[in-house]
């Protein structure tokens, strides 16, 4: 990893962290710019970040993937580095099955109809949504640290309200969130990572400057407030609708979390993603909310022995 300073047209940009020896690219999908880095060779990989981050969440762990395999790791749409559509009062522009639309729609373009899949917190919840729109793409899919959203929502409790506060906050209407994350996303950015990362755990300064470099465009607050808006609205509808079908996650699926996150608020993953996937797998890591940057190198492992 390299910090490289770079033009940006926002005047409060600090220097941009890129990965080492990765190739960077911006790819149109359906007049959306994504942006994605790409490294190694074999099997394709594609990596999705969560919030409030981007790719560089996968800064540890795509480099070892990448010694066998192709490695893609991208930007949400309305994240980092990303094209960032206005957001419309139905929630379609931010909703899991537009997200998920870009990144089918990128390993497309880069020559990759199925893949390999493996994501964290926003990007799970796009990743799930992606498999079930787009059965046959994805041949393996990681899930890091969330169970569906349906669930959670439809059985909420107290504790899983307290720990995810900043749910039903980034979902709040009348620009009441994006004013307040636009008058410090700096506090804002450091603060909530703080509350969600591992005892002793933290993250490098500069990825940390770069995380915050990107919330201080108002664009990418208003797209991860309508990201969460969306997951609250139309996506509960998608899922519902999902649910009501019969359809389930065709795919292996591997499901990671850390035990100073949801192992803190008696959710149990396996027994909740069983009813979601019949090909399932999985266990707990010694870490908060940010696994692949609390540890990588387990991480790393058990994608290494899950994936082909």
């Amino acid at each position: 990893m390299s910090t490289i300073t770079i033009s940006q047209e926002n005047s409060t940009a600090a220097p941009r962290v890129l990965l080492s020896d990765f190739e960077y690219r911006r790819v149109d999908v359906e007049g959306v710019p994504i942006s994605c880095a790409i490294r190694g060779s074999g099997p394709p990989v594609l990596l999705l970040h969560g919030y409030p981050e981007n790719h560089l969440a996968w800064r540890h762990v795509a480099p070892v993937l990448a010694e066998n395999h192709t490695v893609v790791v991208a930007d949400l749409r309305g994240y980092g580095n990303s094209g960032k559509p206005a957001p419309d009062a139905a929630g379609v522009a931010y909703s899991k099955r537009s997200m998920a639309r870009d990144q089918v729609g990128l390993m497309r373009q880069l020559g990759f109809g199925q893949f390999q899949l493996a994501a964290h917190d926003r990007g799970a919840r796009v990743a799930h949504r992606l498999v079930l729109d787009h059965p046959g793409s994805v041949t393996r899919l990681a899930i890091l640290d969330i169970v569906p959203a349906q669930q959670s929502l439809r059985n909420l409790t107290l504790a899983f309200a307290r720990g995810n506060y900043f749910w039903f906050f980034l979902a709040a209407g009348a620009g009441v969130p994006e004013r307040l994350v636009a008058a410090d996303p700096d506090y804002w950015i450091r603060t909530l990572a703080g509350q969600l990362l591992g005892k002793g755990a933290s993250i490098e300064p500069a990825v940390m400057a770069d995380y915050v470099r990107c919330f201080s465009d108002p664009e990418t607050i208003a797209g991860s407030c309508a990201d969460f808006r969306s997951m609250v609205g139309i996506d509960l509808a998608h899922d519902e609708e999902t649910s009501a079908a019969g359809q389930k996650i065709e795919c292996p699926l591997l499901v990671l979390w850390g035990t100073q996150s949801m192992g803190g608020t008696g959710t149990e993953p396996l027994s909740i993603w069983q009813q979601y996937a019949p090909d399932l797998r999985g266990h707990a890591l010694p870490t908060g909310h940010f696994l692949p940057e609390e540890a990588p190198d387990l991480v790393s492992a058990a994608l290494r022995d899950f994936l082909d």
